[in-house]
């Protein structure tokens, strides 16, 4: 019988370690195979709350943010791709940092369906903006996406037009704020055990084998 492992994985979709985090995460889940049944929920948090809606500068929201120099934005860039093509994601120059808020909204929507489809709507987020360099604070973009991952893009639309699910998200984010997550991806195992970062495959791996082992 495989072991049954709840993870809930704390992440934004303008977060590039989470995006590595990702596919890192599910290579792992790949590798341990059937000796564990996951069930992996998506969870809001943002990096950028205040971001208005025509968005930021990459390269100036980042010096800003955190003091970074043009050479080191450029070597933590270079860090990230070549992390992203180990695991089969790619990184493209992003001209432009957006507010995520109706992103998580769609995703809670989408959860409400189907894990797999708020999975496909996640990742079709990240490959939107870290790929594909599109605005993902656009309605006409997150409607686009969520009908390529099989949602009904009207109810998507009239999701994005009101507050829709607002009360939800932000009583998710505040819920993981108060249990002191405020970096990203965190991912929390069974409620109680926390790994922080893009990780190795290797360390998420180790994890769920423990895991696994110990129920």
């Amino acid at each position: 019988m495989p072991t049954p492992i709840k993870i809930d994985f704390v992440s934004d979709v303008s977060c590039p370690w989470c995006a590595v985090g990702l596919k890192a995460l599910e290579q792992a889940i790949e590798r341990v195979g059937d000796a564990v049944e996951v069930e992996l929920n998506f969870q809001p948090f943002e990096l950028n709350p205040q971001m208005p809606p025509e968005g930021q500068d990459t390269t100036e929201h980042l010096v800003q943010k955190y003091g970074s120099s043009p050479q080191q934005l450029e070597q933590n860039r270079e860090v990230i791709r070549a992390r992203g093509a180990e695991l089969g994601f790619t990184f493209n120059a992003r001209e432009r940092v957006y507010n995520t808020f109706d992103a998580h909204r769609l995703l809670h929507w989408a959860g409400l369906q189907a894990r797999q489809t708020e999975l496909a709507l996640k990742h079709a987020l990240l490959r939107a903006y870290f790929t594909d360099g599109h605005d993902v604070s656009s309605h006409a973009v997150l409607v686009k996406l969520a009908e390529e991952v099989g949602l009904d893009a009207t109810r998507a639309r009239e999701i994005l037009a009101t507050d829709a699910y607002t009360d939800e998200v932000r009583a998710q984010q505040q819920f993981y704020a108060g249990q002191g997550i405020t970096a990203v991806p965190s991912v929390i195992f069974n409620d109680r055990h926390l790994i922080q970062g893009g990780q190795p495959v290797e360390t998420f791996e180790r994890a769920l084998r423990q895991l696994a082992a110990t129920v």
